[in-house]
């Protein structure tokens, strides 16, 4: 090169570093945790109706609890992160989740549950968005696709050690004590991340802190990097101050960003469907608690195979056609899941739904951490994860409505393959607009696939 490199081009350039791996690793362990407190609710429910006097089938709005306070702070950590870092919006989140997970069992009414559920979601939607945006700045752009997509494997990987954890321990000492699991191990990974986790070398970069700083932090990557002298800093005119929300919509990325919207809302309407309630129908069918948690282990185990491939199929068929094919999918099992009259068939259909509709998540995720630069990349991935938490909310209270209609499970899951739809049809639509744009048109107006 005619010039030194900059730490972005560094990154993107030279090959993995330990450190690299660790920090992403660490990013892992906020979101095995986040998936953990945020579905273990779902298998729960059942037991915590028993005990408490509490119908099931109120139990919508305390689902949907979480799922507000995630929604939330997605929106404004991302807010957060873009002007002050990624590291210590992490930090606390993980605190206040596990604050609050512990604290589910203190709950004795529906009203106390919702309450500690909504400030419990103000902690796991900060984390998830947060720690996205971190890994994605610490992975080379060839990996970028790989490693967020293997990331979202940490959701579906925490409600399996959920479900393992519960299926121990419930019988035990009751459902109290997995929501204490859930608080304890946060707060123990929150001393850790104090330690160990680092700050975005990119955004450090971005907003021209101080070299010596950023200097240290490069040393970690390599050795031989820890001189500033071999790489320079970006120029005043490069160096991005924070952005508000309207920027989501500028520079060309407004159809975008509402093309990435429609699918993250239905497929988490999807998912947060069939987390809360799948279990409850299995027990309505007078199978046994633990037939309800082996269906979601299933559904999640499918989540983390499906996840963990999901950046390598887009990488080698395209990230729309790999996402459409998901969607259509998950409509046809949906469907199959109304005329299922066989426990082994509804398991086998599970865990292929958990493989599509969770690698589908890893695959959006990755989408939107690619999409957006970095001066705006935290609120882009928050405001994404905060408009399918709309979803997440209003799946498990439709799923209650329904249920309080005496509608019967086919009736239910048939109703379920309406958003799957909508989601393939959004895909589709962003195929079409792809394919059609001229070869002139500006980079930004259109979303890039980024082969590794």
């Amino acid at each position: 090169m005619d010039r030194a490199p900059t730490v972005s081009e560094l990154i993107d350039q030279r090959p993995l570093s330990r450190f690299q791996i660790w920090t992403m690793a660490l990013c892992g362990m906020v979101i095995v945790l986040d998936g953990f407190d945020a579905q273990s609710i779902g298998f729960l429910a059942p037991s915590m109706a028993d005990s408490l006097h509490i119908s099931v089938k109120t139990f919508g709005p305390v689902f949907g609890a979480a799922l507000l306070g995630l929604m939330i702070s997605s929106m404004a950590a991302g807010l957060f992160a873009d002007r002050w870092g990624r590291k210590w919006p992490i930090v606390a989140s993980t605190i206040l989740f596990g604050i609050f997970a512990a604290l589910t069992t203190q709950a004795h009414t529906r009203n106390q549950l919702i309450a500690v559920r909504l400030l419990t979601g103000l902690g796991l939607g900060g984390a998830m968005s947060n720690a996205v945006a971190l890994l994605s700045e610490y992975a080379p752009k060839r990996l970028l696709t790989v490693f967020v997509s293997i990331l979202f494997c940490g959701m579906p990987l925490g409600a399996v050690l959920a479900g393992t954890v519960g299926t121990v321990m419930l019988p035990i000492w009751g459902w109290q004590s997995v929501f204490y699991a859930g608080g304890v191990l946060p707060l123990a990974l929150s001393l850790v991340l104090i330690v160990m986790l680092p700050e975005s070398v990119r955004f450090l970069e971005v907003r021209g802190a101080d070299h010596r700083k950023i200097a240290r932090i490069m040393a970690r990557v390599s050795p031989d990097l820890a001189s500033p002298e071999l790489y320079q800093s970006l120029s005043r005119e490069d160096r991005r101050k924070p952005m508000p929300i309207k920027h989501l919509f500028t520079e060309g990325r407004a159809t975008g960003t509402i093309l990435l919207w429609i699918p993250y809302f239905m497929n988490l309407l999807i998912l947060y469907f069939v987390v809360s309630w799948l279990p409850s129908l299995l027990r309505q069918a007078d199978l046994p608690v633990k037939a309800g948690i082996t269906a979601i282990i299933l559904f999640s185990g499918g989540g983390i195979v499906g996840s963990f491939v999901e950046g390598y199929m887009m990488n080698r068929w395209g990230m729309f056609a790999v996402m459409l094919a998901e969607f259509v999918v998950s409509t046809l099992l949906i469907v199959s899941l109304a005329f299922s009259t066989s426990f082994l068939l509804t398991m086998m259909i599970t865990l292929v739904l958990g493989f599509v509709v969770q690698g589908a998540q890893g695959g959006l995720a990755a989408l939107a951490a690619n999409f957006y630069p970095t001066a705006i990349r935290s609120t882009g991935v928050g405001w994404a994860l905060g408009v399918g938490r709309i979803g997440s909310i209003v799946g498990p209270m439709l799923g209650g409505l329904m249920l309080n209609m005496r509608w019967g499970p086919r009736e239910i899951f048939l109703a379920g393959s309406i958003p799957a739809l909508c989601a393939a049809a959004a895909t589709l639509l962003s195929m079409w607009r792809q394919r059609n744009f001229s070869a002139n048109q500006k980079e930004t107006e259109v979303i890039e696939e980024q082969p590794v």
